[in-house]
């Protein structure tokens, strides 16, 4: 099992089905079912929103300061299990404050959470907060302005949700706030939108990262930059399959081609309740299904640490612990 690091992870993504039916009983929510397995039968998606829609509603079952600790303690001990060193978590604060939850209690409960997992597991995390495109650029500048007093709890920005319809350009005004504010900035782009989003979120929200990134291939004037710049694509393949942002069969993924064109991608899960698995399993399953080899997956591995925003020695540590295990792996 390689160390990686986990990139692209919405921390709502891993609110697992008998997690979802546990809160809603202690917070006496209704769902269309008390039966997880029912309930986990309901995940056949036809595209993204499909899944937002499922994805939205089983938020409603999260209340309190404690629903939030243990969502985060179930990621990240589970994550810790699986050879997950660092996770950078994006989460939805807008979901949750329109659902009449304080912001104090979401930032509480997974600052604990992470706090606690460090100790019990040594993993590092931190979180991200994401603006959900639906709601508009001035939403994204209004949310960011109101989470500032708890700036010491996020060290950066994203942008999520519903992709087509949203590009980048219309939260300018967000990320340049969160630029002068010295977070970091990423952006999903790429997925459902075209190149022209990549574009768009590289020169006009200055990302760090680009969460996705597939559809980037279409353009090689794009690839190329992104190459020669070595901007981080945080690949979700069991995602992409499931939401049909890609071919239809994972042997047929973008992924191998991406490693040829020399580009810093990594592997992640995405939301791993809803998309068949969590980063492990994810590289299980290009594994089996792209015939990467060896040298290939420490390459993505490494990538991962690359791609982090953790201090640069710290980066060169752990791609050193992935050279170390693919040694140990080999004799």
């Amino acid at each position: 099992m390689l160390p990686v690091a986990e990139l692209h992870m919405h921390i709502e993504g891993s609110l697992e089905a008998e997690l979802v039916v546990a809160l809603a009983r202690r917070n006496g929510v209704d769902l269309p079912t008390f039966d997880p397995v029912e309930l986990k039968a309901r995940y056949r998606f036809t595209d993204l929103q499909s899944f937002l829609d499922i994805y939205y509603a089983n938020l409603a079952v999260m209340k309190t300061e404690e629903d939030f600790y243990d969502l985060g303690t179930a990621y990240l001990t589970r994550a810790a299990a699986s050879g997950v060193r660092r996770a950078e978590m994006f989460f939805d604060l807008q979901t949750h404050t329109q659902n009449g939850v304080p912001q104090e209690a979401v930032f509480a409960g997974f600052t604990a959470a992470i706090a606690d997992a460090r100790t019990a597991t040594g993993i590092s995390a931190d979180l991200i907060l994401c603006f959900l495109r639906h709601l508009g650029g001035e939403a994204a500048t209004q949310t960011l302005r109101e989470a500032m007093p708890f700036r010491d709890r996020f060290i950066g920005v994203g942008l999520d949700s519903s992709e087509l319809g949203f590009p980048p350009s219309l939260f300018t005004e967000a990320f340049g706030i969160a630029g002068s504010e010295g977070l970091h900035r990423v952006a999903h782009a790429g997925e459902e939108g075209g190149p022209d989003y990549v574009w768009e979120a590289l020169d006009l929200l200055a990302v760090e990262r680009i969460d996705h990134g597939n559809r980037a291939m279409e353009d090689p004037e794009l690839v190329a930059r992104l190459r020669d710049e070595q901007v981080p694509l945080t690949v979700c393949p069991l995602s992409n399959i499931a939401l049909k942002t890609a071919p239809p069969e994972l042997a047929d993924h973008l992924l191998p081609a991406m490693l040829a064109e020399g580009l810093l991608v990594s592997i992640n899960s995405d939301d791993p309740a809803y998309f068949g698995g969590y980063v492990n399993d994810n590289f299980a399953a290009i594994t089996n299904e792209l015939a990467l080899g060896p040298e290939q997956l420490g390459t993505l591995a490494e990538n991962s640490f690359t791609s982090s925003f953790l201090p640069e020695a710290e980066k060169q540590a752990l791609r050193l612990e992935v050279r170390k295990a693919l040694e140990n792996d080999q004799r």
